[in-house]
C-alpha cells in the first residue's frame, strides 16, 4: 500500500469491509458512510441521511488528503459512479487511488448483512450489489485506480496490509 494514498474499499454489504478496515487501518484513517450517518442522525442505518452522510464523508476525505494523510473510504462503492468522486480527489491531491475489492461469496454477504442488529440489508439488495461488483471489476483500471487488490474470502479474513512510504523520486 503506497502511503499516502486513498484506499477505496469495494464490496457488497456484509463482505467485511468495516472489519477489514478495523484490522488493517487506524481508527482515524477510516472514513465510514455508516459512521457519517450516525454522526448526523444517531443511526448508522438511517438511509434518509445517506446524501448528507456522503457529503460529510467526501468533506473529510478532502481534508485528510489535503494534509497528505492515508485515507480509507468504507462504503460499498460497487458502482463506478460512486467511486468517481474519490478518484477525482486522489488526482486533485496527487495521491494514488487504491481499490481494495472484497469479493466474498454472495451467500456469506447475505447471511452477514441480514444478521446486522437494527440495520439488516435485504438479500435482494445484497444480490444486486454483488452483481454490480462483479460486473465492474474489469473497469477499475480504466476508471483510474493505480493499484487494485482483489481479495477473496480467505484474503479478507487473513490478509496483511504492508505500507510503503512514497517520497520524492519514489514511484
Amino acid at each position: 500500500m503506497p502511503v499516502p494514498c486513498l484506499v477505496v474499499l469495494v464490496g457488497a454489504s456484509g463482505a467485511g469491509k468495516s472489519s477489514f478496515a478495523r484490522r488493517h487501518f487506524g481508527v482515524t484513517e477510516v472514513v465510514s458512510s455508516d459512521a457519517c450517518r450516525a454522526m448526523l442522525v444517531d443511526d448508522p442505518g438511517d438511509q434518509s441521511a445517506t446524501a448528507a452522510a456522503f457529503g460529510l464523508l467526501r468533506y473529510i476525505v478532502r481534508r485528510r488528503l489535503a494534509r497528505g494523510r492515508l485515507t480509507v473510504v468504507d462504503a460499498t462503492n460497487v458502482q463506478a459512479r460512486s467511486r468517481r468522486p474519490y478518484l477525482a480527489l486522489a488526482e486533485r491531491y496527487g495521491v494514488a487511488a487504491v481499490a481494495v475489492v472484497l469479493d466474498v461469496p454472495e451467500a456469506v454477504c447475505v447471511a452477514r448483512a441480514g444478521a446486522r442488529d437494527g440495520r439488516a440489508v435485504a438479500a435482494a439488495v445484497v444480490a444486486e450489489q454483488c452483481a454490480e461488483l462483479r460486473g465492474g471489476l474489469d473497469s477499475l483500471y480504466r476508471e483510474g485506480f493505480r493499484v487494485i487488490h482483489h481479495l477473496g474470502q480467505s484474503d479478507v479474513d487473513g490478509g496483511v496490509v504492508i505500507r510503503r512510504l512514497v517520497g520524492a523520486g519514489t514511484p
